[in-house]
């Protein structure tokens, strides 16, 4: 029983540190804790969750200080329909519902971690460390938060659990939800299609690759062409996000430029560390690919990359929009899991109050990189 419950132990006792980071800070900047937890999307996320898209409060606007009709249309219905969901339980909030779903999406993510790092290490340090580092990582206090990423996560993992278990038909519906989830599902659902394909094309498994097919990318066309019908356009979601928040496809131009200037120029120590961070990234994506993970994995971790910063946008989001790519972590979690236990303990310790304290700092002090 207590093994069974080690991944989620881990996990909710590394946020609980993360939240008493967050409350430490928020006080000694004279804000709210529960305000700092509902922050910036998160705000768009309950109010979606309490009104409907067409009942988001008027004054809330986009990137450049407007509100057009369809400006909420940017945020996809996956996580607000679960915080209805779970906010009609009598005496929940919608605020509360929001957190609980969080932390709820992070523990099963966590138990995905730690089957897929033993499966892949050969033990079951492996896994749990994937959890810490999982849990641990930088801008991870949006695990905590009411923010998408936590259900984004849980329903990728177990995605590519299935692919490489070849379950097919929980990867095809575990990627379909995705696509109910936010746009960087495309990445999922370029994966499991090829792996299904070439499933297919190699006679494997017989219908069930079929069925991941025909599953994995219907949330996200759903949403999208229901955004195409409101705006008028087959573009419409795509030109909602440039027009908002400068977000689209540009090849990674600003965020090489980003690069340059804060390595050559007078920024930020945030700005500084969000470049180190990047390039540690591409570091841990060439690690990936020398210990032979499964190219799923792989191809997952490198197109969540390219869509992440081959995009304009905030570049200070940067960070917490490589959180998917999870498989970066494994290569480290195979690595510390060799190293003596008092080594691999210590550093655990050091990456979780670092990641605490990162993500504490960003939503107090630096308050942009969310």
């Amino acid at each position: 029983m207590i093994i069974a419950l080690t991944p989620a132990v881990v996990y909710l006792a590394i946020r609980l540190v993360g939240l008493l980071v967050l409350a430490w800070l928020s006080a000694v900047n004279d804000e709210s804790l529960l305000g700092n937890l509902n922050a910036w999307d998160g705000q768009w996320y309950t109010e979606i969750a309490a009104h409907g898209y067409g009942g988001v409060n008027p004054s809330m606007v986009d990137g450049f200080g407007h509100r057009y009709p369809e400006t909420p249309l940017a945020f996809f219905p996956g996580y607000p329909l679960l915080i209805m969901a779970i906010a009609l339980i009598p005496g929940v909030t919608t605020i509360g519902a929001a957190i609980t779903a969080s932390l709820v999406c992070g523990v099963v993510a966590a138990y995905g971690l730690a089957r897929l790092g033993e499966r892949l290490g050969g033990t079951r340090r492996v896994g749990l460390l994937l959890v810490v580092l999982f849990a641990a990582a930088p801008m991870s206090v949006v695990l905590s938060m009411a923010y998408s990423e936590a259900l984004f996560c849980a329903l990728s993992i177990w995605a590519l659990i299935g692919v490489v278990e070849r379950n097919w038909p929980l990867a095809g519906l575990c990627c379909a939800a995705a696509g109910l989830i936010r746009p960087t599902a495309a990445a999922l659902v370029g994966v499991i299609g090829l792996a299904a394909v070439i499933s297919i094309v190699q006679r494997r498994d017989s219908w069930r690759p079929w069925l991941a097919v025909l599953l994995a990318p219907l949330g996200m066309l759903a949403y999208i062409g229901w955004v195409g019908v409101q705006t008028g356009t087959l573009n419409g979601y795509f030109e909602l996000q440039a027009r908002g928040w400068s977000s689209a496809f540009d090849g990674g131009a600003k965020t090489a430029q980003f690069v340059v200037e804060a390595l050559t120029e007078d920024k930020s120590v945030f700005e500084t560390f969000t470049v180190w961070v990047v390039l540690a990234a591409l570091v841990l994506l060439a690690l990936c690919v020398w210990h032979r993970l499964p190219w799923p994995l792989v191809l997952f971790a490198a197109a969540v990359l390219v869509l992440d910063l081959g995009s304009d946008g905030l570049m200070y989001s940067k960070v917490r929009l490589m959180l998917p790519a999870f498989p970066l972590l494994i290569p480290v979690a195979i690595g510390l899991s060799k190293r003596r236990p008092a080594t691999a303990v210590t550093t655990a310790v050091l990456l979780v109050f670092f990641g605490s304290w990162l993500g504490a700092y960003s939503l107090t002090a630096w308050e942009y990189a969310i």
